[in-house]
């Protein structure tokens, strides 16, 4: 549960190694004027239209802008804009009469070549059936194909490009993209991980129609080549230097998940702003610098950014990871905001977190280049303490009197909120005389009471939620009294985290719109803030089928089914059932509804919430989907599954020890949907086991045993920035702006990372120099990148079901994984010995140590006694062989 600043929360380009080939081969962009056509479809209601637009670095026209023509067909006017140098532009439109389109407040910001706008959508190709398209084929052994490419006139895709994913026939890709207006493309090709075919840096010509590429040679106008026999696929094409894109300061939008099983993974959760300092122009302390303490340390809260991330991002893979959590990235708006999660405008990224050439584009495409998973933080619950903008912001009372002139910013016509003032300025939330419309009681009269400072407190000085601030159709409007009862789902959290009316329309849509624009730009998942503050029969019927539908138009629903959501449902207790309260307790979370509810959502969510409360935790769903029968696999049933995974709470609260946590993990597990996508984690940016205040601290061996649990246990095991040094250990997790951050688990992660750091592969270093490569020898993360490469060596592992079914030990069970042609049967026990009956006979390699046992009598015991270390038993099989030892002995696997 969240507490007031309980979490905290450009790419370097991947071509700057490679030779700038565009210097003597000109982009096709380069050889025109950068130009912009414009389609639009207004509202029916208007008769003409008007384009309001500024070029990149450029002024605005004159309201209300310059008229449109009609476009050719009916509904929609058309504009060509001469942008000169401008690389975009932002766009807004009216109908002369003073109705406008702005996007919500946020324009439409666009780049080169054709838009197409209609309801708040942004297209990129001619409307009206227009089928000026390219489709390419390209003969490739690779596994996966992208194609980067630019339209004559426009802007380079983002790197590595779009994924060439339609059917085709075997040794060929397939993509077809619009061209606009424009009558050619440039091409190159990638494999999405480092190998580039760019026509030996002359990149490709192409036309319109249908083209093949084929061992270098472009043949335009050319018939499918898989409409007669399948050619076999052509040796790879070797890798020449990569294009270099044209730059843009218009941030792309567009860009492509990864995709397969998450449970294939491990994830490594950073808050971005306190991980790597890649640009400190960025850098901002916030009015709470000094006070906090950090200004004597040299430390401001916001210092981490985008561009250390990918600067790091060779130290995450070198570790094993092979998913990364970051904290929330909409821009935020309060006195100390690093971590977040006071979202203020949830359609902007933040710009304290985003440098030239490192957007948040950059950092998801940079990170998929290297295999690496984004899986961004989202709050569905709150907004900042001064609303959101585009939905509602309260008006406060201020005063620039000798007490509070200090905080209230002196206004400024016309003027917004900028982060990256050095003072962030807040002219626009305040009048010292009630606004128009004001339903605040006593507006700025004084309350008697004082500021921390002694200052004078005003009625209305503070968003709050009894103040009558906020709509009560946007914001609720009471606090909190019950953190088991129905007002912990329809109240505030704390007076800096305003609560949404998720049952309304207007903020579903609101909220709904701002993240679909980050599937859009590719992230992997979401990690699903204070999900159990907003009811289940809402994320049922509204957000989880709104954003699946929007995966599955974007990927299809094989693919849209990838993405992995996963739930902070808060449960700070040790029982399975939170006090006796189902609404309130994690797994209920993973479940449809079982009945029907009124249409009315705020009646539907107190109809489910008695209901289930009625119901009990003795008449709640179960599930085998977690569990072996015996020694078989068997096909998991997610027809009841709600669409939301969550955090394994009973486990984190229990990993006093590792046999703690794994014995109430297991007794969990019947009430899960499927217990094998729990994501597992001892302690994190909130709390440590048992709601401590601190970061773990048990100690090294502990650590080496928690981790040798969750890297083989069912779930997915996730680790918090700096634990595999046990950074900042019995440190307080977080004081809010009373201490410095240095003093606390939320401190700066940057000095243990300066130097160099290449992965060759998930858990192995190639070369490393300086302070990191000291951090890299460390013994547990040594053990870390070991555990990390033995679970991707064992499907099973990643994948399995679970028994404890004929097993004798402390910490044992068999996991077993069959599907699609694999059979990956795995009998583990972590820091003691064990014995496993009835198991199927056969030889049995440790992929720990590289032991050999054949089994014949169904049973296979198992010494060991030392605390983290392991012993995985994998049963070899015709087309399934056993690993054999993965990797080299450690000081706790050996």
């Amino acid at each position: 549960m969240p507490e007031k600043n309980r979490k905290i929360p450009k790419f370097l380009s991947i071509f700057a190694a490679i030779p700038v080939l565009l210097a003597l081969f000109p982009p096709l962009a380069a050889l025109a004027a950068n130009s912009l056509t414009v389609y639009y479809q207004p509202p029916a209601s208007w008769t003409a239209v008007n384009i309001h637009y500024a070029p990149t670095g450029g002024s605005w026209t004159t309201a209300p802008g310059v008229a449109m023509t009609a476009g050719g067909c009916a509904g929609w006017f058309k504009k060509e804009i001469d942008l000169g140098s401008a690389a975009g532009a932002r766009l807004t439109f009216n109908n002369g009469s003073g109705t406008w389109d702005n996007n919500a407040g946020n324009d439409y910001p666009v780049g080169t070549g054709v838009v197409s706008i209609a309801g708040g959508t942004v297209g990129s190709a001619v409307p009206c059936g227009t089928t000026n398209t390219a489709s390419i084929y390209y003969r490739t052994s690779w596994a996966a194909t992208h194609l980067h490419w630019a339209p004559a006139g426009g802007a380079w895709t983002t790197a590595p490009g779009v994924a060439m994913n339609e059917p085709a026939c075997a040794g060929w890709a397939l993509k077809t993209v619009s061209l606009g207006s424009a009558s050619a493309l440039q091409a190159t090709f990638n494999n999405g991980s480092g190998t580039w075919d760019n026509n030996s840096g002359n990149n490709y010509r192409v036309g319109a129609g249908v083209t093949t590429v084929s061992g270098g040679v472009v043949t335009g106008n050319a018939p499918s080549p898989c409409t007669t026999s399948s050619p076999s696929p052509s040796p790879s094409v070797s890798a020449g230097p990569t294009p270099t894109p044209p730059t843009t300061t218009t941030p792309p939008t567009t860009g492509e998940m990864l995709g397969g099983d998450p449970r294939k993974d491990s994830i490594y959760f950073v808050l971005t702003a306190r991980f790597y300092d890649g640009d400190s122009a960025n850098n901002r302390g916030g009015n709470q610098h000094v006070k906090s303490g950090n200004a004597a340390n040299g430390d401001p809260m916001f210092r981490g950014d985008f561009k250390g991330l990918v600067d790091k991002l060779d130290y995450i893979k070198a570790l094993g990871f092979s998913a990364l959590w970051i904290t929330p990235v909409v821009l935020n708006r309060s006195d100390y905001d690093y971590h977040g999660y006071h979202g203020w405008d949830f359609y902007e990224v933040d710009p304290r977190l985003e440098s030239d050439g490192a957007s948040y584009q950059d950092l998801i495409d940079s990170a998929h280049a290297k295999g690496l998973k984004i899986y961004q933080d989202v709050v569905f619950n709150h907004s900042s303490r001064w609303g959101a903008k585009g939905l509602f912001v309260p008006t406060v009372y201020g005063v620039r009197d000798s007490q509070w002139s200090w905080y209230y910013s002196e206004k400024v016509a016309g003027k917004e909120y900028d982060p990256l003032e050095d003072s962030a300025y807040n002219g626009d939330l305040w009048s010292s005389t009630a606004p128009a419309g004001n339903t605040c009681p006593n507006y700025g009269t004084p309350t008697g009471g004082k500021s921390a400072e002694g200052y004078t407190v005003y009625n209305c000085q503070w968003p709050s939620p009894t103040a009558k601030m906020f709509p009560a159709d946007k914001f609720h409007q009471c606090w909190i009294g019950n953190w088991e009862g129905e007002d912990a789902r329809s109240c505030w959290l704390h007076e800096d985290l305003a609560d949404f009316n998720t049952e309304n329309a207007t903020v579903q849509d609101y909220l709904l719109g701002a993240y679909k624009k980050y599937i859009d730009m590719g992230v992997d998942g979401f990690r699903v803030d204070t999900a159990v503050h907003i009811p289940r029969v809402t994320w049922n019927r509204k957000f989880l089928p709104a954003l699946q539908a929007h995966l599955t138009a974007k990927y299809g629903a094989a693919k849209a089914a990838d993405f992995y959501i996963f739930g902070e449902v808060a449960a700070f207790v040790n029982d399975k059932w939170n006090r006796g309260s189902v609404n309130h307790s994690a797994q209920f979370y993973t479940w449809k509804e079982r009945k029907e509810y009124s249409a009315d959502d705020v009646k539907a969510a107190l109809e489910q919430f008695d209901y289930e409360n009625n119901q009990g935790t003795g008449n709640q769903p179960t599930s085998t989907n977690a569990f072996l029968s015996g020694n078989t696999y068997h096909a998991p049933d997610h027809s009841r599954f709600s669409g939301m995974n969550i955090i394994d709470m009973r486990m984190h609260m229990n990993f006093g020890d590792a046999s703690n946590a794994f014995s109430n993990g297991k007794d969990s597990d019947d009430s899960v949907n499927d217990a094998t996508y729990n994501t597992v984690y001892v302690d994190s940016h909130d709390y440590g086991p048992n709601k401590s205040s601190v970061r773990y601290a048990g100690g090294t061996d502990a650590w080496a045993e928690n981790m040798s649990l969750m890297w083989t246990f069912r779930g997915i095991p996730t680790l918090y920035y700096g634990s595999e040094i046990e950074f900042k250990a019995g440190q307080k997790i977080d004081c809010g702006p009373t201490c410095p951050l240095e003093t606390t688990g939320r401190a700066y992660y940057g000095s243990h990372l300066a130097g160099t750091v290449t992965a060759s592969d998930f858990g192995t270093v190639a070369s490393a120099s300086g302070t990191v490569a000291t951090t890299l020898s460390q013994p547990l993360v040594k053990h870390l990148q070991r555990l990390n490469r033995i679970r991707r060596a064992v499907p099973a592992l990643q994948m399995g079901q679970y028994s404890t079914e004929g097993v004798s030990g402390g910490m044992a069970y068999k996991r077993r994984y069959t599907a699609g042609g694999v059979d990956s049967f795995a009998l583990i026990t972590v820091s003691g010995g064990a014995t496993f009956s009835g198991i199927p006979n056969g030889t049995y390699v440790d992929a720990v140590t590289g032991d050999t046992r054949t089994v014949s009598n169904g049973s296979l015991t198992i010494s060991l006694n030392q605390k983290g270390n392991l012993r995985v038993y994998v049963l070899s099989q015709p087309g399934n062989p056993a690993p054999g030892k993965v990797g080299t002995d450690t000081a706790y696997l050996k």
